[in-house]
């Protein structure tokens, strides 16, 4: 699993937005600034997050753009899992069914597995509220 640009970028986006009072509102101008990505980039970003009911937009002059829920209740793995393709180690981990023709005497597939079900419990055990924070492993 490779995260993305776009991962890491939504991650930030979130954090700052969890770093501010609860129902400030931050510009799009602001956070492409702060987090040094052009405007459509943030742009693209920003709209799968509300897409996702993430983060809720208001335009106009005191609009801009805030959490939905608390930092405790959005979870590493939302986000990443919203942006990335898959969070799968092997493709063939991707689907809900395993579709290789290889699986049923696949050596590796219980590795594989097991990998995939660590990498879940790890995303999905860390909120935003845990990286502001600092309670993340070292």
């Amino acid at each position: 699993m490779l995260v993305s640009t776009r991962g890491r970028y939504a991650l930030r986006i979130v954090l700052e937005l969890s770093s501010r009072k609860s129902f400030e509102r931050v510009s799009l101008a602001e956070l492409s600034e702060k987090q040094n990505l052009s405007l459509k980039y943030a742009e693209s970003i920003v709209a799968m997050l509300v897409k996702a009911e993430l983060l809720d937009g208001q335009r106009g002059k005191t609009g801009g753009y805030r959490l939905v829920k608390p930092a405790s209740e959005i979870m590493v793995g939302d986000i990443l899992k919203l942006t990335e393709e898959s969070l799968a180690p092997v493709s063939c981990l991707d689907c809900k069914e395993n579709q290789c023709a290889k699986a049923a005497d696949c050596k590796t597939l219980p590795m594989w597995k097991k990998l995939d079900s660590l990498i879940q419990g790890y995303l999905f055990s860390i909120s935003i509220e845990d990286l502001n924070s600092g309670k993340v492993d070292k």
